[in-house]
């Protein structure tokens, strides 16, 4: 009996996917012509795929957390695109690396967690909460131990397992209210 009924969740969570993924389809979309339609769908991948994605996000994610440069090099592809490059960052893998160095200058103690992170196809969109004390000094402004406490939004495009492109968004305008680069 529990052997037929695993089956059958099995097979009822098989069917909704299946349904999930027809009603978003891009014949689904063809439906209805005044509705947007994206330039990538995602809906669905295998648990390999599922686990690279999720695995290179999450490597990617410790990077932030702790500032080794090691999670980065796991998880950024050597040919690692930024499609949202912050003037006066390197393009590729060295442009986080770089950025992280310069923004752990000014908060030493930077940590981010994952809030939500959402894995479809080779996609991954995460979440980031980043927290610290800006103690250090960036660009002519010396720290006074203000906490710094804001959010990012990344979505990564994966390939064997590692990270070959990213869009991002970050609350910059917090970000440099705390750190008493604009005044509120």
């Amino acid at each position: 009996m529990l052997k037929t009924l695993s089956a059958a969740v099995r097979l009822t969570a098989i069917a909704a996917t299946a349904a999930a993924a027809l009603a978003t389809s891009p014949a689904a979309y063809a439906a209805s012509e005044s509705l947007p339609r994206p330039h990538h769908l995602s809906v669905g991948e295998t648990s390999s795929e599922r686990a690279a994605v999720t695995l290179a996000a999450r490597r990617y994610a410790a990077f932030w957390n702790t500032g080794d440069e090691s999670y980065a090099k796991q998880a950024l592809a050597p040919d690692f695109i930024d499609r949202t490059l912050p003037d006066g960052r390197p393009q590729g893998p060295n442009g986080p690396l770089q950025a992280s160095k310069g923004f752990r200058t000014a908060v030493p103690d930077l940590t981010a967690e994952i809030g939500d992170m959402v894995v479809a196809g080779d996609r991954a969109s995460v979440h980031l909460h980043f927290h610290g004390h800006f103690t250090g000094q960036f660009q002519n402004i010396k720290g006074d131990g203000q906490t710094v406490d804001f959010q990012a939004f990344d979505l990564y495009r994966v390939r064997d397992g590692r990270i070959v492109e990213n869009w991002h968004l970050e609350d910059n305008l917090t970000l440099l209210k705390q750190l008493g680069v604009v005044k509120p």
